[in-house]
């Protein structure tokens, strides 16, 4: 199921979301002009490294969040944000939605990096930060709507409660981390989902909320 859009229109425009996606566009052009691999050795999330030293490779956990391995990588990341994202930073304000979102993405990378202490492996993307927008969308959304596309021999639109729809999402991500299904950052997705749907009435003004 691949979310298209969401019915729930915000009252102003997403700076921020857009910004966001325009940096990630930014440094993903740079990436190709260094090297994917070179650009995820030199500034990706690495917890063997990280343990070893937090203030000389804390950067890490900033810069990892920025980069992208593949153009599907970039493109799944920015389009779970475009969704989900303009009615959380409508909710919470511009400020304080780039700052959940930064935090989120510290948690999410922190969450990974619990799991694989010793890995070497550079982990790269924004999904911890996005994940964290999913979970504040789940506390402070659940009854929109998310119409989705399912493909099959032809595709299928489908519309579903965002309560629903994120759950299966979250549900998936435990599934597989369970599993152990390499090449995806599972726990750094759990990670930024708890933190954004412990968080998101935290962000959200009072005075905001409806």
């Amino acid at each position: 199921m691949f979310p298209l859009y969401d019915i729930n229109h915000a009252r102003r425009p997403a700076f921020v979301v857009k910004g966001l996606v325009f940096f990630n566009a930014l440094a993903f052009l740079w990436q190709l002009s260094v090297g994917l691999e070179w650009s995820a050795q030199a500034y990706g999330f690495i917890p063997a490294l990280f343990f070893q030293d937090p203030v000389g490779q804390g950067y890490r956990l900033l810069t990892s969040m920025f980069l992208h391995g593949s153009f599907f990588h970039i493109l799944s990341n920015m389009w779970f944000l475009w969704v989900f994202g303009d009615n959380v930073e409508d909710r919470m304000g511009h400020g304080r939605f780039l700052l959940f979102y930064l935090l989120g993405g510290l948690a999410a990378a922190l969450a990974q990096g619990l799991f694989s202490l010793t890995s070497t492996i550079p982990m790269i993307g924004a999904s911890g930060a996005v994940s964290a927008v999913l979970g504040a969308y789940y506390i402070l959304f659940p009854r929109a709507y998310v119409v989705s596309v399912i493909l099959f021999v032809f595709p299928l639109f489908v519309t579903f409660p965002a309560g629903f729809y994120i759950g299966y999402w979250a549900f998936l991500q435990l599934f597989q981390g369970l599993l152990g299904l390499p090449g995806v950052a599972w726990w750094a997705h759990l990670g930024g989902f708890l933190f954004g749907a412990l968080m998101a009435r935290r962000f959200a003004p009072r005075w905001r909320r409806w």
